[in-house]
């Protein structure tokens, strides 16, 4: 209706917004809700986190999502269901963190929504010659906005498919615009579920006209199978300060095996996910590597160390020799001491930080982001990030109005 076009025309002129990030990774701990004050737009965008949280998820809800998550036959009524009800859920839960922040929902410009990711099939992954890529994300928009009465953002990763991408990792267009310095090479290393990073050149900001050098890829497992593997052999959710790992030694035959995968050997830009690296794939290489008695310890060792291993060939790959980095960490792999030591060994001559430094929290960045680009979608210019292979220059998400 009328009124909600004329609101939004007055939110994108408003000199800031306030707008709510959201995000639901694949390892299904919780949702993510970042607060954020955004001023301007692009290079120039200010941002101030004024409040975030992780609402954790119940294993009831999670056993709902792993019914259809990263499953290629499903049942598909139980998929259409749980789009609304992740929808509603997910604006309980706003709602619930507004009022202990002490916040009405009126002072809500927009709800940015990530929504949950139940499969990515990339065209690389499907192999279907008449069929582009794909991911899919549930937790309805319109739910969200009328469950809150904000104006909500969501299905961001369709825009990016439409326009030629894989609908990952989208991080690279926030990490540019809130994170690239002159001078200064970086490389916004994310650990999720699965491990990507962002390559943002110190000549990033010399003339906004030319194309951007800025990559982005993703590079394999972060934390999908160290996490699968915890909850089989020891029902814990993930390897708390690599405790685990660091009580087993990575098997030199089990690695090799496990980086056999085609994916570690396809061209850049790439995008992947639990489809891929899973119990499958793991049980299918301790089969191929004949080697039944490893110790529990051991497999969650070798799982960390091929994390790092195909983090750094990644990273060294697309960086120079001749020049200096470095590497800011975020995600729950940062918070694993094994994992972190295992890069920072095979590079020492790139300074490792946590992306704290960078005066966001590592935990609340992609939530963070996904506000930073509903930003982009209502008051951006569209002229400061141009288009290269797999990074579109798009805006994105689906605007759902709450009447």
């Amino acid at each position: 209706m009328k009124q909600h076009v004329e609101k939004l025309h007055t939110i994108a002129n408003q000199k800031s917004r306030r707008i709510i990030g959201l995000m639901s990774g694949t390892s299904l701990d919780g949702l993510d809700v970042a607060l954020c004050k955004i001023e301007n737009s692009g290079t120039d965008t200010i941002l101030e986190v004024e409040n975030f949280t992780t609402v954790p998820y119940s294993e009831t809800f999670r056993d709902e999502i792993r019914k259809v998550f990263a499953k290629s036959e499903i049942d598909f009524q139980h998929l259409c269901v749980l789009n609304p009800f992740i929808g509603i859920e997910h604006g309980k839960m706003i709602l619930d963190c507004l009022e202990k922040w002490n916040i009405a929902p009126s002072e809500i410009d927009l709800i940015a929504s990530h929504g949950q990711t139940v499969f990515h099939a990339p065209k690389i992954q499907h192999g279907l010659a008449d069929f582009p890529n794909a991911t899919l994300q549930i937790g309805d928009g319109d739910h969200i906005a009328l469950e809150t009465n904000i104006i909500t953002l969501s299905d961001f990763r369709q825009k990016h498919v439409a326009a030629g991408g894989e609908g990952a990792p989208l991080a690279v267009y926030g990490d540019y615009f809130l994170f690239s310095k002159k001078g200064e090479n970086r490389i916004l290393l994310n650990m999720g579920g699965i491990a990507n990073f962002t390559l943002l050149p110190g000549t990033v900001n010399t003339d906004p006209s030319e194309k951007l050098p800025v990559f982005t890829t993703d590079t394999g497992p972060g934390n999908t199978l160290i996490d699968a593997y915890m909850r089989r052999f020891f029902r814990k959710p993930y390897d708390e300060n690599g405790e685990v790992a660091s009580n087993g030694i990575p098997n030199e035959i089990f690695l090799k095996v496990l980086k056999e995968k085609s994916f570690f050997d396809a061209p850049f830009p790439k995008t992947t996910g639990p489809e891929v690296f899973n119990f499958d794939y793991v049980e299918n290489a301790i089969q191929k590597s004949r080697l039944s008695s490893l110790s529990r310890n051991d497999i969650i060792a070798t799982l960390t160390q091929l994390s790092a291993d195909t983090i750094v060939d990644s990273i060294r790959k697309v960086t120079n020799n001749n020049e200096s980095y470095k590497i800011f960490a975020s995600g729950g792999g940062a918070h694993n001491p094994i994992l972190m030591k295992a890069i920072k060994d095979q590079l020492p001559d790139y300074p490792v930080f946590l992306l704290d430094e960078l005066g966001v929290s590592g935990d609340a960045k992609e939530a963070v982001l996904f506000a930073v680009l509903a930003n982009e979608t209502v008051a951006g210019t569209g002229d400061t990030f141009s288009s290269r292979e797999g990074v579109p220059a798009v805006t994105m998400g689906k605007i759902s109005f709450p009447g």
